[in-house]
């Protein structure tokens, strides 16, 4: 059968060409049948015209064509019988052809005969089709003259071959070879391969371009194999025929080898082919790769293939502006547009072969996969990834996954992919649905790298493609924000906010999506929010207001809508988008920052934010949010000068009026709580001074309605609740701050000041004060510390060593009060404290002691005679909801005599309260206090009334303040640097996530990775500093592990302090941002810092110098370490910097040798065991040890053969004396350890083959011996230790070690069991009893019906009836079929007591135990093995219908 293919662009227009002769010629033929003008018919006696006349054909001369009277298949019949019939056959056939050779010795006949004929006029009409063949084509079709007919064409095309076209532009060599394809019938297919390929040696170039591409049309499919061949001698000799000779062997049928051959001779030449061959060279090397070679083929192809370098930047730019047009024809130069189309026709002969071929698909991406350099990245290969996820849905699971590693290890970076959109703008916006797919994908990743890279991804395929792509963009990033994954969301509007940012006019063209997003505020998160309304304002007040005045009005209409709400949500949502539109418009209205806003600008700045003051007045909460918001704005420098300077004026001022008083003002106060000025840092005159008035502020709101109120609530001036005190001073100090460039000397009165407070502790008082006035001191304690705390933030930074010595001050002072707070949340773990964030997301938090939230009495009252009404600053949760959404009900009171019981009761348990659970309550530190840590010995000079120093005092960051930092700072890491990995789940509100952080949040990983490493010197010098109180400690108990200092406050905080310390460094050197390229600088100074600790040396010092310096410099702190919790967090830091190393080795025996130093160790204060943190420390621990030591099998025989020997010998509360670690407690933890990794090791060796070295068998072979034997050590304490999860963990991890064994030892066994017979009997027969024995434990687990064990049992029953049966095809397949021998086993408990059942009592006299058999089958050896096959056979014959039933 004759092969088809596409058309040629020389037989496309040899086919134009004819049709055009046709097209011509027909009219005249038409004409001449109707009027029988210019008709002349061929007049000759001769056997060829005559014979042709009666057949059905009337030769013409001149230009008109042959004239066909019937129909072709009847003319060919009807001649062939004429011609057979004929008296004179078979010369008849000799003089026939010699009348055609006569014949078209006349150019014009011959081409007349190579032309189609025509039909007549009513056999025209009659018949389905027009066209008809050529006189010769007709003649080929009758056998008995084709073959002379062959040769007299090719006897007749030499003569046309080196003459130009004819007039009429016909090519008579490619009319002659028309003629010979697509024959339904090759007579000699071998004669006329032999001619035409003789015909291709000697034609000239171009006609041997026509000739080769006609091939597979001509040749049938016999001749394949024989013209494959020479046509690749050919390649090899002309490459100038690559092309033509590579598309026509894609389109036979040949020989792999053949194809391989020529593949390889063709990948030689490939860097010097021209751009417009590419296509069809590289389709060829698709179509010649089998699975087998796919990865290499391809892994060569991409290194030399490097389309790079074939576009230019000016033809670049051509494309971008074609793309841009939606059309192609805008090309500066034919030859630029020509090379794009070459790549873009390159790309589609790539889509169809990753289309249509999986493995070719599965080959480019594990070609892709193998690259391990970032540098060998190519633009090619970024490309291919996004063709391949648009093209081949099933390897889009391959693709991300590729991706994402890559991505993880830094290998492909934001210029490549930034140079790849730039290179094939065109080619990837035929596959642009997939490129969005993708990062749709990449963006709802947790990982930051993998979520970045999807956001680039669209920030590049906006800039890059038109506007109905860019549509598709923006719609994308706005099913994202809507989607309710925090990470995702957050990634969506930050790529929205970079690319209003890149190209304004191109996104306000889709405002329209992004508006619909104020649809779903109540998904979004206050940052989330905020960013929201920063894109809007962008968009509606950028360059050109005309064209964003609609954004604008409907930005009011909302914010304007929102404010006036009586729902305390929407009132937040409209303050948080009003002053960030404020915030646009101040900054110059998003364009380039100017010196000062006009005055109308100004006007329309101060009117939107006096109009959030006004309408937040009635709401704490919304004012306080109004104040950080506002601060928010002037934190990131958004202010003009002058706005800034009318601002600060007013800030200033209604500060000092609603929360400073004269030290001489000061009320007395009630009889409950007398007012004191507490906590100031200077010696005041009675006279001089000021001092913050919280407690007659708190007083008047919370105990106005016991007091009798008369005035109504609208009555007299707005009294400022003291829940606004920290926001509003973190507002005025940034305002002076900014103002003043970083100083603030105009405020510093308010660090040392003093507070109006009354005696907050305690003391014996607490038994006796009502659960209102606990709530209210507790309030008050808490306002106090997030005033200190804020106080801290503001003057943390300041330099003046007076300054320092306040701010230490001020931290001692918060140590206090939180000392004191806890005290009396001991008594009252119900009360919820005033807020102190106020997101919205403070709302969903509540401290996690708290089991109800009781209902606070709340009134509002008179302050020294001033009516002013208190909106209640302590509100509870239930109390802010039920208020601002307007819902009316009652407080109820508690009972007074209920409370005392439960008062009694918790003072009765002293249960401990801890701080950690009312984070969501305190003001969040700054990352700039932890400058702090910075600080020595601060020399603090008191100064008398003259201003002359009267005494000095130091003062020094202590223990307890380090901690207090230390342990800010590992949460804020913890947040930023290592996030939860967990993902929200859908329908689960959002939380509290961001409470406590939202500072920190506005900053990016990175800046604070950068801070982090500036605290590293002073971090090093802390924690070298509490080693040496350790080595201390360590040297006067002479190396007692509970000595007399370790049980002491000091020692605990010690410890915490080191385990903090630990924990900062280990996060910082975790950061998964360290592997991107921008942030390798980073890394080298983070470990320069722990490199130049152990010795200075050169600050440009290798890398690995540097982790091998660092290593060892963290290593010396083994020694130290006071507990297992800091010893984990040591072991994990060198972990972490190890692996950063190619020196892998070295430094994986150190872990494995500090780890198991670890595990020998005993641990202080008697937390051997205690405790499922401990558990869990221990547990990390002993999985480390075993996954760095070099053998795990000596590891475990070490552990379950010499420390579990000693622990059954030792007393009942006593441990083994070699790991101390190891109890009874812990005994679980180890034996689950031990299994788990011992199954995870042998499931990693390979089972190898046959054709491996008899040393390889051998070793593999003892390696089983060892692991078997530790398994059934680990399996016979079960008999000693029979607790339930040492029983569940013996059942799951038994079932997948015996599967292992299964697959992995079993095929070795079969290519063994000959050389070494005693060593796999040996084997069978230990593992025989360990089979034995999990048989008896599945009975176990039946008799005791416990579910939890008993799930387990059905997959190991099955697992030890394919091993019998395993071992029975062993035998087989070593010829010993007659040894494998079929018995029954008992079933049995742990003790080996028989398990009685009816199938048992009613065998008893057809069984026969396992043991019996295997005694009496001793004497031939090949009996052993029968034995261990036997028993396992036993146990599925006894329990086969238990096995159903579980």
């Amino acid at each position: 059968m004759i092969s088809k293919r596409r058309l040629s662009k020389s037989e496309e227009n040899e086919s134009r060409t004819e049709d055009a002769s046709k097209a011509r010629k027909l009219p005249p033929s038409k004409k001449t049948k109707r009027s029988h003008v210019h008709t002349e018919v061929e007049e000759n006696d001769s056997v060829f015209v005559e014979l042709l006349k009666a057949s059905g054909i009337i030769l013409k001369t001149g230009e008109s064509q042959n004239q066909l009277v019937v129909d072709q298949i009847m003319f060919q019949k009807k001649l062939f019988q004429t011609l057979r019939k004929h008296p004179s056959y078979p010369q008849i056939l000799e003089e026939f052809v010699s009348g055609l050779e006569s014949y078209i010795e006349d150019q014009d006949c011959f081409r007349n005969c190579l032309l189609s004929c025509a039909r007549l006029q009513d056999e025209e009409a009659s018949m389905g089709t027009p066209y008809c063949k050529s006189l010769i084509k007709l003649l080929l079709g009758i056998d008995t003259l084709q073959p002379a007919i062959i040769k007299l064409l090719f006897e007749k095309l030499p003569e046309f071959l080196f003459e130009n076209r004819n007039s009429d532009g016909i090519s008579m060599p490619r009319l002659i070879i028309n003629q010979l394809k697509w024959l339904d019938r090759v007579v000699d297919s071998k004669d006329l391969t032999t001619k035409i390929m003789q015909l291709i040696s000697i034609a000239p170039v171009p006609l041997q371009h026509d000739f080769i591409t006609s091939l597979p049309e001509v040749l049938g499919d016999s001749q394949h194999a024989a013209v494959g061949k020479e046509l690749s001698d050919l390649l090899g000799e002309k490459t100038s025929l690559t092309v033509p000779i590579l598309d026509v062997l894609s389109s036979l049928q040949l020989d792999l080898k053949l194809l391989s051959k020529v593949r390889q001779l063709v990948m030689g030449k490939l860097s010097a082919v021209k751009l417009e061959d590419l296509p069809v060279i590289i389709k060829f090397i698709l179509h010649a790769t089998t699975a087998t070679d796919a990865v290499q083929v391809i892994s060569e192809l991409r290194e030399q293939l490097d389309l790079q370098h074939c576009v230019l930047p000016s033809q670049l730019q051509a494309s971008q502006s074609k793309l841009k047009s939606k059309g192609r024809t805008s090309s500066p130069g034919h030859q630029e547009g020509s090379a794009q189309d070459c790549v873009l026709l390159l790309f589609d002969v790539i889509k169809s072969a990753v289309r249509y071929e999986k493995t070719t698909a599965e080959a480019w991406i594990k070609a892709i996969e193998n690259i391990t350099s970032a540098s060998d990245h190519k633009i090619f290969d970024m490309v291919m990834l996004l063709i391949i996820y648009g093209t081949s849905p099933q390897t889009k699971k391959s693709v991300e996954r590729v991706l994402r590693n890559k991505l993880r290890s830094g290998s492909i970076q934001e210029q490549l992919l930034k140079n790849t959109f730039c290179t094939h703008a065109l080619v990837l916006k035929d596959v642009c649905p997939s490129v969005l797919s993708l990062a749709q994908s990449l963006l709802r990743s947790r990982e930051q790298g993998v979520n970045s890279f999807g956001s680039l991804l669209y920030k590049h395929a906006f800039t890059t493609f038109d506007a109905y792509h860019q549509q598709q963009v923006v719609a994308a990033l706005v099913t994202h924000v809507c989607s309710g994954n925090h990470a995702e969301v957050d990634a969506a509007l930050d790529v929205l906010l970079e690319l209003a940012a890149l190209n304004l006019a191109a996104v306000r063209l889709n405002a329209v999506f992004v508006k619909g997003i104020l649809d779903y505020l109540d998904n979004l998160s206050p940052p989330q929010i905020r960013k929201l309304f920063q894109i809007l304002s962008t968009l509606a007040l950028g360059k050109d207001q005309e064209a964003g005045s609609h954004i604008q009005d409907d930005m009011h209409l909302v914010i304007r809508k929102q404010l006036s709400s009586t729902v305390l949500r929407y009132k937040l949502i409209g303050v948080i988008g009003a002053v960030t539109m404020a915030g646009v418009m101040a900054s110059g209205r998003g364009s380039s920052r100017r010196a000062d806003l006009s005055h109308e600008e100004c006007e329309e700045v101060s009117s939107l934010l006096q109009l959030v003051h006004s309408c937040s007045e009635q709401s704490p909460q919304a004012s306080a949010l109004y104040y950080d918001e506002f601060a928010n704005v002037i934190q990131g420098g958004h202010l003009a000068p002058n706005t800034l300077e009318w601002a600060g004026q007013a800030i200033l001022n209604n500060f000092q009026e609603a929360f400073v008083v004269d030290l001489c003002a000061i009320p007395e106060g009630d009889g409950l709580f007398p007012v004191k000025a507490l906590y100031g840092l200077e010696q005041y005159n009675s006279q001089d001074g000021i001092a913050i008035n919280l407690l007659p502020m708190l007083f008047s709101q919370d105990f106005a309605e016991d007091r009798g109120r008369a005035a109504s609530p609208e009555s007299g001036p707005k009294l400022v609740s003291p829940l606004c005190l920290a926001s509003h001073f973190r507002l005025l100090r940034l305002c002076v701050e900014r103002q003043h460039g970083g100083k603030l000397e105009e405020i510093d009165g308010l660090l040392d000041c003093p507070l109006c407070l009354t005696d907050l502790d305690p003391g014996e008082k607490l038994a006796s004060m009502s659960a209102k006035e606990q709530s209210f001191m507790c309030s008050l304690i808490f306002l106090t510390l997030n005033w200190f705390r804020e106080v801290v933030n503001a003057f943390c930074q300041q330099t003046s060593p007076e300054m320092k010595g306040k701010v230490l001050t001020r931290l001692k002072h918060i140590i206090e009060l939180q000392e004191i707070l806890e005290k009396y949340l001991a008594v009252i773990p119900d009360y919820v404290p005033p807020l102190a964030n106020f997101d919205l997301d403070t709302f969903d938090a509540a401290p996690h002691t708290s089991t109800a939230v009781p209902t606070k009495f709340r009134a509002a009252g008179k302050k020294r005679g001033t009516k002013r009404k208190a909106d209640g600053s302590k509100t509870s949760l239930a109390d802010t909801l039920s208020k601002e959404d307007t819902l009316e009900c009652d407080p109820t009171p508690s009972d007074k005599s209920q409370q005392e019981k439960e008062f009694t009761k918790k003072e009765e348990e002293k249960t401990p309260v801890s701080l950690q659970n009312y984070q969501a309550f305190f003001r969040e530190l700054d990352i700039e206090v932890f400058s702090i840590l910075h600080c020595g010995l601060v020399t603090k000079f008191i100064l008398d009334t003259e201003m002359h120093t009267e005494a000095t005092e130091v003062v020094q960051l202590g223990p307890p303040e380090l901690l207090f930092l230390l342990d800010d700072l590992s949460q804020k890491l913890g947040e930023v640097l290592t996030p939860a990995a967990k993902r929200t789940p859908f329908f689960k509100s959002k939380g509290n996530w961001n409470i406590g952080f939202s500072h920190l949040h506005q900053r990016s990983a990175q800046d604070i990775a950068h801070y982090i490493v500036r605290l590293m010197p002073p971090m090093c010098s802390h924690l070298e500093n509490v080693h040496n109180y350790f080595q201390c400690l360590v040297g006067e108990n002479e190396g007692v592990a509970d000595g007399p200092g370790t049980k002491g406050q000091e020692h605990q905080i010690m410890s915490a302090c080191y385990q903090r310390l630990l924990q900062i460094i280990y996060g910082l050197f975790a950061w998964s941002g360290f592997f991107q390229p921008e942030n390798h600088n980073l890394l080298h100074s983070a470990l320069e810092v722990l490199a130049s600790r152990l010795k200075q040396g050169d600050h440009d010092q290798p890398l690995e110098d540097l982790l091998s310096q660092s290593f060892h410099y963290l290593f010396n702190f083994r020694h130290s370490v006071p507990s297992l919790q800091c010893a984990l967090h040591l072991i994990r830091l060198l972990m972490v910097i190890a692996m950063k190393s190619t020196v892998l080795a070295q430094n994986k025996e150190k872990i494995a040798s500090l780890a198991k130093q670890f595990l020998c160790r005993e641990w202080p204060n008697g937390a051997r065991g205690k405790g499922a943190t401990f558990s869990d420390q221990l547990h990390a621990l002993l999985c480390i040890y075993l996954e760095h030591t070099d053998s795990v099998l000596k590891a475990v025989e070490e552990i379950a053969g010499v420390g579990v020997p000693e622990l059954i010998n030792a007393p009942k509360n006593a441990a083994s004396s070699t790991f101390p670690t190891l109890t009874r407690q812990t005994f679980v933890i180890f034996f689950r350890v031990l299994l788990e990794e011992l199954e995870k090791t042998v499931k990693g060796l390979q089972a190898g083959t046959a054709a491996d070295p008899p040393q390889v068998h051998e070793e593999k072979l003892l390696y089983w011996n060892l692991a078997v034997r530790d398994f059934s050590i680990l399996l016979n304490l079960i008999k000693v230790f029979d607790s339930r999860p040492v029983l569940h963990a013996c059942l799951k991890y038994g079932h997948l070690f015996v599967e292992a064994f299964l697959k992995q030892c079993m095929p070795l066994l079969d290519f063994s069991f000959r050389k070494h017979r005693e060593d796999v009997l040996s084997l069978l027969e230990t593992f025989q009893l360990d089979t034995r024995l999990l048989h008896h434990l599945c009975g176990h687990s039946k008799i005791h019906q416990d579910m939890s064990l008993t799930k387990h049992v059905p997959v190991l029953k099955k697992t030890l009836e394919l091993l019998v049966y395993r071992v029975e095809a062993m035998l087989i397949l070593n010829n010993c079929r007659e040894a494998f021998w079929l018995g029954n086993l008992k079933n049995r408990d742990l003790q080996g007591e028989e398990i009685l059942s009816q199938n048992t009592q009613e065998s008893t006299a057809d069984e026969s135990e396992g043991d019996t058999a295997s005694q009496a089958s001793k004497s031939r050896a090949k009996e052993e093995e029968a034995e261990a096959a036997s028993d396992e056979g036993k146990e599925q014959e006894s329990d086969e219908s238990e096995d159903e039933s579980d």
